[in-house]
């Protein structure tokens, strides 16, 4: 999995094959995990990603500066929810990606929250 923190525009690129991306699906699923990057420290690399439960109704992604991690937290609803979005891209058979990116009323994501782009294991965009 390659993560990549833009420090222009704020946003993570995470770029992973479809088994990755299934196994980032369960541990935001189940909370409390640690999933670690195969990016090279330079340029905005960032460590991992971690999974968190949360009682605070909604998913919060934030970065932790000092340790290079994304942090994923919320509710099970909540993060079922990004789970099975994120579990839709790893089984995509064509191209494609998921922007999760704040906006008002979203339907699980907080304000203030980093914006992320998962890119497809088929790249680009759908086929179909």
């Amino acid at each position: 999995m390659r993560l990549v923190s833009d420090p222009v525009f704020g946003e993570v690129d995470l770029t992973a094959s479809a088994e990755e991306l299934a196994v980032l699906a369960n541990a935001v699923a189940e909370g409390d995990r640690f999933i670690g990057s195969t990016s090279s420290p330079d340029g905005g690399a960032l460590t991992g990603i971690e999974a968190r439960k949360s009682s605070i109704a909604g998913v919060r992604i934030e970065l932790d500066a000092q340790r290079q991690v994304l942090v994923i937290s919320g509710d099970l609803g909540a993060r079922a929810i990004l789970a099975d979005n994120l579990m839709a891209v790893a089984t995509a058979d064509d191209g494609g990606h998921l922007h999760v990116d704040y906006f008002p009323e979203h339907p699980y994501l907080l304000e203030g929250s980093v914006p992320i782009v998962v890119n497809g294991p088929h790249g680009g965009m759908p086929t179909r």
